[in-house]
């Protein structure tokens, strides 16, 4: 693997379409690296923005991501493409709704955090 290929431009696709990046990444580089790196890039003017590396789902390909996975080991045959740069989709997980309070299946229905893609 040459350097060049060792090397990916990734760009962050949040639910709003808006993007972070793009960004080249070693292939070595951890999931969780790529989740704090949105963590710090994330825009200031957005609401719900994450606060830790466990309310961000990273999605490339159709699958989740896992943390202790590598960038290489996630890269899918679509990546391969020289000079291309592939799209990592940005799910933030919504805050608990209990505070240690009971939550009815009614309040779940109204707090739907579904993102579609």
């Amino acid at each position: 693997m040459s350097a060049v290929q060792d090397q990916l431009e990734i760009k962050f696709r949040l639910n709003d379409g808006s993007d972070i990046g793009p960004k080249s990444f070693p292939a070595a580089t951890s999931v969780t690296t790529l989740k704090e790196s949105i963590l710090a890039q994330w825009p200031k003017d957005k609401e719900n923005g994450p606060r830790t590396v466990k309310d961000v789902k990273l999605i490339s390909a159709g699958k989740i991501l896992e943390n202790n996975r590598t960038v290489g080991d996630c890269r899918s045959p679509l990546c391969d493409v020289p000079g291309g740069v592939t799209t990592m989709h940005v799910v933030v997980q919504p805050p608990p709704l209990d505070n240690g309070k009971k939550v009815s299946n009614e309040q779940m229905q109204n707090k739907c955090a579904c993102v579609i893609l």
